[in-house]
């Protein structure tokens, strides 16, 4: 005859194990990762936009030429505003466009930042109100987009439409 008798403390280190790996496996599993090929479908596509020397609403402008829109220079408008410290669900999502195209402002939290906003005047197949905001920090770009006006109306990356899968 055989016996074996385990200790309480054999048993819970054993437990802690299983359940560490086991939050490690669902954690790898649903914590939704970037892919290198997105990563580098990023770089190509930011390899010759330059996101520096932004110091002025003139500057903000040249940038978002770089992308391929036209704004009309009598709507600059250039305002302070402050990245949280800790991102909402709202402000979370919009983080989540700035790294569909590369950017990432957690790295800016509890700062205070440029933004210019410019009326787009090239928006295709639109009829009503876009805007571009741009995103500084000391003279570098660190987020944007583009949006309509229109309650029901759309927020995408600066890319154009047609460039945006």
């Amino acid at each position: 005859m055989f016996v074996y008798s385990l200790k309480a403390s054999t048993v819970k280190f054993f437990g802690i194990v299983g359940v560490s790996l086991l939050t490690l496996a669902m954690l790898i599993i649903f914590i939704p990762s970037m892919n290198v090929d997105t990563t580098q479908e990023i770089a190509a596509m930011n390899e010759n936009i330059s996101f520096n020397n932004v110091k002025s609403a003139g500057d903000a402008q040249k940038f978002l030429s770089q992308y391929g829109w036209t704004v009309k220079e009598a709507t600059a408008t250039e305002c302070e505003v402050s990245i949280p410290k800790e991102f909402d669900k709202i402000m979370s999502q919009y983080n989540e466009l700035q790294k569909q195209q590369g950017l990432d402002l957690t790295k800016y939290a509890k700062k205070t930042v440029t933004r210019y906003t410019f009326e787009v005047s090239n928006y295709p197949d639109y009829s009503g109100t876009v805007y571009a905001n741009v995103l500084t920090f000391k003279g570098k770009v660190i987020g944007g987009d583009i949006c309509s006006s229109d309650s029901r109306g759309f927020l995408h990356t600066f890319s154009m439409p047609n460039e945006l899968s």
